[in-house]
């Protein structure tokens, strides 16, 4: 008895389902909109439409909604930055904390303010989170109280593919050569992996300084007028700590560049010497 009321309560939402998404749309007044499968059988157009309404749905989350999430880059006499950021929210920028006497709370990581206000003026800077709308409009208010975020993009914006929300950047009305990609997850940007670099999760420590090294690293890239940031993040992307890698890379660069200048400045003292000898014993062997 319990298993067929279970399945006269099954059929009777089945046939729920098909009739509320399986019926003709309706204008303002009230009247059927006519479609493509107004011509078939009453119980095939129920069906079709039921199908159609789904198979729909689901493209909805897995596509983009839109082959344009960013409008057209300005034009002069606007001011266009060369290249585009394109940041996490969620464990980047935030650490979610949660506890019984406040429930959830978010903490802002070190640096946030300085990575923006330097950034600025090289990098479009975007917020491409997995999180809904909902959740994330107000967070990156309270981040960036100055404006410094020329754009915002939510899970809705993402490509979902085997259980992850992808952020394509091909999407993004962007040229990719000028795009990076920061994230905790490599696979928020597996679909072009040369424009991305993946930070550990910030655990809410506030001795954290990545975000100061971050900073330091993409107005390197900026400063230098990189043409393509693909080659350079191309190098770091088989680091565990890209920063790191970076931060050791450039302390050896400087130290090399200081023993240079020792030894142009060793080279010129001797060349001096040998110059001022020259010219006190030209006079006399002159008189000689």
């Amino acid at each position: 008895m319990v298993l067929r009321i279970a399945g006269l309560m099954g059929a009777g939402s089945g046939i729920a389902v098909i009739y509320i998404f399986g019926s003709n749309s309706v204008d303002e007044q009230g009247a059927k909109i006519p479609d493509e499968f107004d011509n078939d059988p009453v119980v095939v157009q129920q069906l079709r439409r039921t199908y159609k309404y789904f198979k729909d749905y689901r493209q909805m989350i897995i596509e983009p909604t839109s082959p344009k999430l960013l409008p057209d880059p300005l034009k002069e006499p606007y001011y266009q930055p060369p290249y585009t950021l394109v940041i996490e929210l969620t464990d980047v920028l935030l650490h979610p904390e949660w506890s019984l006497e406040t429930g959830w709370r978010f903490k802002k990581r070190p640096g946030i303010g300085s990575l923006f206000q330097q950034l600025a003026p090289h990098y479009e800077i975007v917020i491409f989170t997995s999180e809904t709308g909902m959740t994330a409009f107000p967070l990156i208010d309270s981040v960036d109280p100055h404006g410094f975020i020329s754009y915002r993009l939510f899970r809705d914006a993402t490509r979902y593919v085997d259980g992850h929300h992808v952020k394509d950047i091909s999407c993004l009305n962007r040229d990719p050569a000028k795009v990076v990609v920061v994230d905790c997850k490599k696979e928020a940007f597996r679909l072009q992996p040369f424009n991305g670099m993946a930070l550990k999760k910030w655990d809410g420590s506030s001795d954290d300084r990545t975000l100061f090294d971050l900073t330091a690293f993409l107005k390197t890239i900026a400063l230098s007028g990189v043409d393509d940031v693909r080659t350079v993040l191309e190098n770091y992307s088989m680091e565990d700590e890209p920063l790191e890698t970076f931060k050791r890379r450039q302390s050896q660069l400087e130290q090399e560049e200081q023993q240079w200048l020792a030894d142009l400045s060793k080279n010129k003292k001797q060349q001096l010497f040998l110059g001022s000898l020259a010219s006190r014993l030209w006079p006399r062997s002159k008189q000689q």
